[in-house]
């Protein structure tokens, strides 16, 4: 079995130290801070927008069931089918169905990270399928063989002389274009490939449930190329992207745009209803929506971290995190990185082998400060930690260590006993987990409680109540 939190560790303790990468990436988020404090002006309350955002996905999810089964309804009246995918195998058993029935050889995809989640493309690629990223990002990250860095910027730790470098290894293009320049030769490269697949697969932001639509949110226009060129239009979304009304996309879009990009508003917001309809001139022939679970409703019946399913994925959590901007995205090894993918990814995959997510945080509530719809991350982070030990996974070593410290802290001879050199020697030498990263600690030679009765005598510090 691989050590995945041993591979974490490991990783993220060589990324620590590339400066050229927290260097990439502070450059990056910099600009992402900037334009955010210009694009929260168009609020006049932003709390109270946050505020009814939370309360809007929190009946979503509360309701979830009727939402989908409403969603589903009006949808299919529309000639749209709905499959239920209770789990990645399902939902990629259906798709190649699909694939199959229309001999299709190849696919135009936008950016989506729940196909990312259920590892679409390598399971095409086994199956003799092209599939294209057809978003900017995703198709320079696609070109480099790696995943997406990022849950809204794909290839936020690659420099333009990164990319232009790139292009020139594997489009040979010359190695010094501009951003302006790259971006045409790839917008020249995938033109043609919208009109020659036979499937589009496009991710959703939302699933309305009122109208039976999904809701696609974007800068490029690659994601309205690929479901309205293609024949057949196939839609991956997690359950929880359901929200209750059509009226609700005028307090979520703007919200999205804000956080996740610094816009007032995203260039192309789209919403899809259905296949093309005998009065409608363009658009595919079929089309699918997979609502996929994978894990899902293991949160949903968890009464504490239920609330992560509020999440609509706008990256702010991961652009504020001190953490993440050191190790990087990469270094998780999940599909989803930052505070948010800290909290669901062990829910979603294995408590026992993602529990260390939970610990790769500074709890200093910087991502809970900053979320769209105000989720209580470094609270549900703290929760998955607890979890974690009343379900057992906690180490041997761990729980003596903190049985030691419990009785050591509730007893005020232990407490003063020895000087600081001692204690000193203790933590340094013995828990070498804080030192391996950090400076030594160092103790006062006295307690305050010491030092307290050397200054007023017997008696003892009062504590408020």
């Amino acid at each position: 079995m691989t050590d995945i939190a041993g591979t974490f560790m490991a990783a993220s303790e060589a990324k620590v130290n590339d400066l050229e990468h927290r260097r990439k990436i502070n450059f990056n988020i910099g600009k992402y801070n900037s334009a955010v404090v210009k694009g929260k002006t168009q609020f006049s309350d932003l709390n109270l927008a946050r505020e009814r955002a939370k309360n809007i996905k929190w009946k979503a999810i509360e309701s979830l069931d009727q939402q989908l089964e409403r969603f589903e309804y009006v949808f299919t009246q529309r000639g749209g089918r709905v499959i239920w995918a209770e789990n990645a195998s399902q939902a990629l058993d259906e798709i190649l169905k699909i694939c199959q029935e229309k001999n299709c050889k190849s696919i135009v995809k936008s950016k989506s990270m729940v196909t990312e989640e259920i590892k679409l493309n390598e399971f095409l690629e086994e199956h003799h399928i092209e599939s294209v990223e057809t978003d900017l990002g995703e198709y320079i990250q696609q070109l480099d063989g790696e995943p997406p860095y990022h849950i809204v910027t794909p290839a936020m730790h690659k420099s333009k002389e990164d990319v232009a470098k790139l292009f020139h290894e594997k489009l040979n293009t010359a190695p010094n274009l501009t951003p302006e320049q790259l971006t045409m030769v790839a917008r020249e490269k995938l033109r043609s490939r919208y009109t020659q697949a036979e499937i589009g697969i496009t991710g959703a932001n939302f699933i309305v449930a009122d109208i039976g639509a999904i809701a696609v949110t974007e800068n490029e226009g690659n994601a309205r190329l690929s479901c309205a060129f293609p024949r057949t239009h196939i839609v991956v979304a997690g359950i929880e992207k359901v929200i209750p009304a059509l009226t609700d996309l005028g307090l979520f879009w703007p919200l999205l745009a804000t956080f996740g990009t610094g816009q007032q508003l995203t260039v192309y917001n789209t919403i899809v209803t259905g296949p093309r309809q005998a009065s409608e001139t363009d658009g595919p022939d079929e089309m699918y929506v997979v609502l996929l679970d994978n894990g899902r409703t293991n949160i949903l019946a968890n009464e504490k971290s239920r609330e992560s399913l509020y999440c609509i994925r706008c990256g702010a959590c991961l652009n504020a995190c001190p953490v993440y901007k050191n190790i990087g995205g990469h270094t998780y090894k999940s599909t989803y990185s930052g505070p948010i993918g800290s909290v669901i990814t062990p829910h979603l995959q294995d408590m026992k082998e993602w529990k260390h997510l939970s610990y790769a945080s500074s709890l200093c509530g910087n991502c809970t400060e900053v979320c769209a719809v105000k989720i209580n991350l470094h609270e549900l982070l703290l929760e998955n930690r607890n979890e974690a030990v009343v379900s057992g996974f906690s180490s041997w070593s761990e729980r003596i260590a903190w049985k030691a410290w419990r009785k050591a802290s509730l007893s005020r001879k232990m407490m003063n006993a020895g000087n600081g050199k001692v204690k000193n020697w203790v933590i340094n030498k013995i828990f070498k987990q804080w030192t391996r990263q950090h400076a030594d600690l160092h103790f006062s030679p006295k307690t305050f409680n010491q030092m307290w009765k050397e200054k007023n005598g017997e008696s003892q510090p009062t504590s408020r109540k």
